[in-house]
């Protein structure tokens, strides 16, 4: 599955500091590869902290506001991972990776909800379509009703 950030997200969000967090011990140059694998690691975790609440499917197909949010989260978390490989990290850095965390397991308890392109759980018996969050209850026929006690 891909990242849910690129390095331009994050070269767009933090220009100056991931130059300075990311250059490569010998060569003074921005290590991309590292930088890659920092979005993948971000987008496992990520995965991992949602599973909880949405499908593999329910993500893949989140919408572009969610994608937005979630984005955000990527790159703070990716941040921190990519300043810790470099031994770089700052309170600042720990303290977005924290507030990330923090807010995605709010939404993984439903403290908070992603959106997808889905429709919907799907159909039901009855021919209708079911949201994400709704809940259905089915229960036996009433057996005690005002008809068959006759009007008590």
């Amino acid at each position: 599955m891909p990242a849910f950030a690129t390095i331009a997200d994050i070269e767009a969000r933090f220009p100056s500091e991931l130059l300075l967090v990311a250059a490569n011990e010998e060569t003074g140059l921005r290590d991309d590869v590292r930088i890659g694998h920092g979005l993948d690691d971000a987008s496992t975790e990520i995965r991992a902290i949602l599973a909880a609440r949405y499908s593999a499917a329910d993500l893949a197909a989140l919408d572009e506001n969610s994608l937005a949010v979630v984005k955000v989260y990527c790159i703070d978390i990716a941040f921190y991972r990519i300043a810790l490989s470099f031994s770089r990290s700052t309170d600042n850095i720990k303290e977005r990776y924290d507030q990330a965390i923090k807010r995605l397991e709010a939404i993984a308890s439903g403290k908070g909800a992603l959106t997808t392109t889905n429709s919907g759980a799907g159909p039901v018996e009855d021919g209708s379509d079911v949201g994400q969050n709704e809940v259905i209850l089915e229960a036996p026929e009433r057996v005690f009703t005002r008809a068959r006690l006759g009007r008590i």
